[in-house]
């Protein structure tokens, strides 16, 4: 027996805000999270600009001593708490918790901490190193310390598949709920690694764009782009079997339809030029939703800014969804606003569908200014639209040749 499957908790650490609610007002509002990078000395460095988390004190919010924490545990817990308090799993009561599970991943996983373990050990020797840094640096940690926080016993498993990284939990959570494995999983992914050696790596991997002004850093799809923005933070969202939702009264946001999971076994880091990766993973994600491509979608794109995937990803939808589907459909990369959150960005986008379905607006992709013959469709340029949405897809790729696509659609009984 296969099951349906619903969205009734979101939580969001981005560097538009500090929660689901105000990160999908400042999507809507084209608001641009990108500025000069503060968390270390940029004289020596080609890249100037990152999206940062803004004033946001986790130990506040967490109400808790958060010392032997990586940064990327805690936006994922700030994050968890958000959705499952929507949810109403926090309640005592309010579920099985042997039935509720964690797939919460990360791309990078706790760099700093490694980092900062290293330097200790070059300065002051190999006893000074931290009992911590381990556990504060593997990237299964932030599922592990939701699990401990909230205390859910279910199946947990975090995901790392670089930038595909929480779209895939939250497709394979949407799996695991489907054929009856989870009554609800917690699922999406977090990211807390602007420290100086990955933006240095990423530079010199030739990935990151050195232009310093952050009003044209990151302009997705334009002719002009020439890499992508680093950014951080943590999307979470709760994922819920239907009747187990509607037996509690939680308030249900949005279905998910569908889930494709793929890989372009072609290069580390580039797409593959014909597509055929994303182009199968959107096709899987379609398959037995009885959707329209034609009818109300739109296209949250993993939109990175970079000149082989947003050329790529074009070909991908066309490929896909056919080319007058492709035409029709309402398109944006919010990540214009918070640049590539990594390991965080798949789920931070699934909100941002959801977003789009329960309000009937479609984000903006900012920073648009000149069209790119190989990138021709309908990306929503620097002004938010109203729009009859009936369902949605999401899209992203990672290196290694992850790519990963989420459908969603309105809820309906």
């Amino acid at each position: 027996m296969e099951h349906r499957v619903v969205v009734t908790g979101m939580g969001a650490v981005t560097p538009v805000g500090n929660s689901a609610t105000e990160t999908w007002d400042a999507f809507i509002a084209g608001k641009n999270g990108i500025g000069a990078i503060t968390r270390f000395d940029t004289t020596d460095f080609k890249v100037k600009v990152a999206g940062e988390v803004k004033d946001l004190d986790c130990a506040e919010r967490l109400g808790c001593n958060t010392r032997h924490m990586d940064l990327f545990v805690q936006y994922a817990l700030v994050a968890a708490d958000e959705a499952i308090a929507q949810a109403g799993l926090d309640a005592e009561g309010s579920c099985d918790r042997d039935r509720v599970g964690v797939y919460v991943g990360s791309g990078i996983g706790g760099m700093k901490s490694y980092t900062d373990n290293v330097d200790v050990m070059r300065a002051r020797g190999a006893r000074r190193v931290s009992p911590f840094m381990i556990p504060m640096m593997i990237a299964n940690m932030a599922a592990g310390e939701i699990a401990i926080r909230q205390k859910l016993y279910g199946p947990t498993l975090p995901v790392v598949t670089a930038c595909a990284t929480s779209a895939h939990t939250i497709g394979e959570a949407f799996r695991a709920i489907k054929h009856g494995y989870a009554d609800a999983i917690v699922a999406g992914g977090s990211e807390g690694a602007l420290v100086p050696e990955a933006v240095a790596g990423f530079t010199n991997a030739k990935a990151l764009t050195k232009n310093p002004d952050p009003e044209t850093a990151c302009r997705p799809f334009d002719a002009g782009r020439d890499g992508f923005v680093m950014g951080e933070g943590a999307g979470i969202v709760v994922l819920e079997e239907l009747e187990h939702a509607r037996a509690r009264g939680a308030k249900i946001l949005a279905e998910v339809v569908g889930y494709g999971n793929t890989c372009d076994g072609y290069h580390i880091t580039s797409p593959d030029p014909e597509s055929r990766g994303i182009t199968r993973a959107i096709v899987e994600a379609m398959e037995g939703t009885g959707l329209d491509a034609a009818e109300g979608l739109y296209i949250n794109a993993h939109g990175t800014s970079t000149k082989l995937n947003d050329a790529s990803e074009t070909r991908g939808f066309k490929l896909a969804l056919g080319e007058e589907a492709a035409r029709a459909a309402h398109i944006s990369s919010t990540k214009s606003m918070t640049g590539h959150m990594l390991g965080a960005t798949g789920a931070v986008e699934a909100i941002a569908c959801v977003g789009a379905l329960t309000e009937g607006i479609i984000p903006p992709t900012i920073h648009y200014a000149e069209a790119d013959p190989e990138c021709d469709l309908d990306y929503t340029p620097n002004q938010a639209v109203s729009a009859q949405v009936r369902w949605a897809l999401s899209t992203n790729l990672g290196f290694g040749g992850h790519n990963a696509a989420l459908a969603f659609k309105a809820y309906e009984d």
